[in-house]
């Protein structure tokens, strides 16, 4: 069966012509640009979530000892 989180070296070629063939050779860098700062929002985001569901966890912890 496949799964959703594999993506393999020919699905990424298959993708990369398809964006080439949509944005044309020019918009790529720019999309790729693009794509990168959202992950890393996305990532910076997440890790804030998480940071604040952990902090009351921790400091529960350290009045318990």
């Amino acid at each position: 069966m496949f799964g959703f989180g594999k993506i393999g070296p020919l699905e990424l070629i298959v993708i990369l012509i398809i964006a080439l063939v949509i944005f044309g050779p020019a918009k790529l860098p720019e999309l790729g640009r693009s794509m990168g700062q959202a992950i890393n929002q996305f990532r910076n985001a997440s890790k804030e979530i998480t940071d604040e569901i952990n902090k009351p966890l921790d400091d529960k912890s350290e009045k318990d000892s």
